[in-house]
């Protein structure tokens, strides 16, 4: 009788405890920046996105508030985005609900917002819509520089909103 009542509270401890685990390994994976998953892209609607300035190993470059690396796409025209759903799932745009700002060293005549197909507000920089890339783990990396993907080329951007090709 011992033995069938350590069985059946063994099973059940690994279906209850099994799945919770995996969840909360699944959630860990997913997580912001830090956690090794990809940013959190989306300011909310009460909220303002800053777009600053960085020195990097390719110069001053346009990052948002917390460091993490902005990217324009080559492929983009006048004042649209070229980059949606899958596009979009490895450059994900920085959007806000709110107004979009200068920070430090950034030009506060430069920045600004488009309205994208889904509705959503996507900051931009100098006419550019800004991106991050996925492959960027943590603040100031720049993986995403030069990589040629969905038809276009991704290039970090110059405090003056010019793309840097180095």
């Amino acid at each position: 009788m011992i033995r069938i009542t350590h069985i059946v509270s063994a099973s059940y401890r690994l279906l209850v405890v099994a799945p919770a685990a995996g969840l909360a390994l699944l959630l860990a994976a997913c997580g912001g920046y830090g956690g090794g998953g990809v940013p959190s892209t989306t300011v909310s609607s009460s909220s303002t996105a800053s777009v600053a300035v960085r020195a990097t190993g390719l110069g001053q470059i346009l990052t948002d508030a917390q460091g993490r690396t902005l990217y324009l796409f080559a492929r983009d025209t006048g004042a649209g985005s070229m980059c949606d759903s899958s596009c979009a799932a490895v450059w994900p745009p920085l959007t806000t609900g709110g107004a979009a700002l200068a920070g430090s060293g950034a030009a506060s005549g430069l920045v600004g917002t488009i309205t994208r197909a889904d509705g959503s507000r996507q900051v931009t920089y100098n006419g550019h819509p800004l991106y991050y890339y996925v492959g960027d783990r943590n603040p100031g990396d720049t993986t995403g520089q030069n990589l040629d993907q969905f038809g276009g080329a991704w290039y970090v951007l110059s405090a003056a909103g010019a793309q840097i090709r180095s």
